[in-house]
């Protein structure tokens, strides 16, 4: 395993563990803010969302730089 690659696999390990930790607690995260606005927690549902496509899309971007 050369550098380039295990450092790829180390971005996408904690890419993995922060999206999976927010996947956990989003339920929970979600009904302690749906006490005070549901739309506020549906909000939070999409921007979770969202912030997981970004991470996605500006992986696509820097791989397409590279010309990988």
């Amino acid at each position: 395993m050369d550098r380039e690659t295990r450092n790829t696999a180390i971005a996408a390990a904690w890419v993995l563990i922060l999206f999976g930790l927010a996947a956990y607690y989003l339920p929970a995260i979600m009904l302690a803010v749906g006490k005070v606005s549901t739309v506020l927690a549906g909000l939070i549902a999409v921007i979770f969302m969202v912030a997981l496509f970004v991470v996605f899309w500006l992986r696509g971007r820097s791989q397409r730089k590279k010309g990988l």
